[in-house]
């Protein structure tokens, strides 16, 4: 998840570099919301108790 959120910022940069004021904006709103998930379901991770991975 957090490699989703970074791709979509270096996306939205990218796009606001180049002019893509559109693009940029949509990328930058998508990152928000992958990161509220990927927060979301590591707090859930935390208090339910997830099991170890190896």
């Amino acid at each position: 998840m957090l490699n989703l959120t970074v791709f979509l910022l270096v996306l939205a940069l990218i796009s606001a570099v180049l002019g893509f004021g559109g693009l940029a904006g949509t990328a930058v709103g998508l990152a928000k919301i992958a990161f509220l998930v990927f927060l979301v379901l590591a707090i859930l991770h935390f208090f339910l108790g997830g099991r170890a991975t190896a």
